[in-house]
């Protein structure tokens, strides 16, 4: 049986990830679904000062105290950047990494450096009203926050750059799951850079949110990482 680590990604929080974790465990697998500092469950820590250091901190902890030696690694969107630099510090303990519609920068890089102009306008713009604070995208001025399920995010964690030690590099199996139904979307070149590295290469018809509109898929992929 494997052990699996989930890292959701910006704004919401480990919930995203639906029915999948259970799934896991059904299956016999150990899953640790993580929480970063400041989103979903752990909203309440929410502050400006957060950076993306501190959420791979957060998830290098969650993992110490899991108790997990060897694991199965998985991010979605922003959960990317986090899972590179998790990957950059426990690369040789890691079996298996997928990106689930999910940044995935080279070392050096930041988020800030991958995404587009669009993104780039929400990520300033919005966070004026709460200075170091971003509104999650799509949605109006009035925004409100949800406890728990959805808020605002910390500016400054898309601003560092992820890490890379070169251990990332040892890990045996890769893949990437492509939201084809998300538009506009800045996951393309990724995608592409992962077929292009002869990765795992797979297509889910859904929008962003694919652990939970097509868990078959998410599921059928997480459990071939573990053959």
């Amino acid at each position: 049986m494997a052990n699996y680590v989930l890292v959701h990604g910006a704004w919401g929080g480990n919930h995203t990830f639906g029915e999948v974790p259970a799934r896991l465990e059904a299956e016999g697998h150990k899953v640790l679904n993580c929480a970063l500092p400041g989103l979903g469950s752990r909203q309440d820590e929410l502050h400006p000062a957060i950076t993306l250091t501190d959420h791979v901190d957060a998830v290098c902890e969650q993992i110490a105290a899991s108790g997990f030696d060897r694991f199965i690694l998985a991010g979605h969107s922003y959960g990317g950047m986090v899972i590179t630099s998790v990957a950059s510090r426990l690369g040789k303990r890691i079996d298996a990494i997928l990106y689930i519609d999910a940044f995935m920068p080279a070392g050096g890089q930041s988020l800030w450096d991958i995404s587009g102009q669009f993104e780039h306008d929400w990520y300033i713009d919005t966070q004026k009203p709460h200075p170091g604070l971003v509104r999650p995208l799509g949605t109006p001025e009035d925004f409100e926050p949800v406890p728990g399920i959805v808020g605002y995010h910390p500016l400054l964690t898309l601003l560092e750059p992820a890490e890379s030690s070169g251990d990332e590099e040892t890990i045996a199996k890769k893949a990437y799951i492509f939201a084809t139904g998300y538009e506009p979307t800045p996951f393309t070149r990724f995608a592409e850079i992962a077929r292009a590295e002869g990765w795992d290469y797979y297509e889910a018809d859904t929008d962003h949110f694919v652990m939970e509109n097509d868990p078959e898929l998410t599921m059928r992929v997480l459990l071939g990482l573990a053959g």
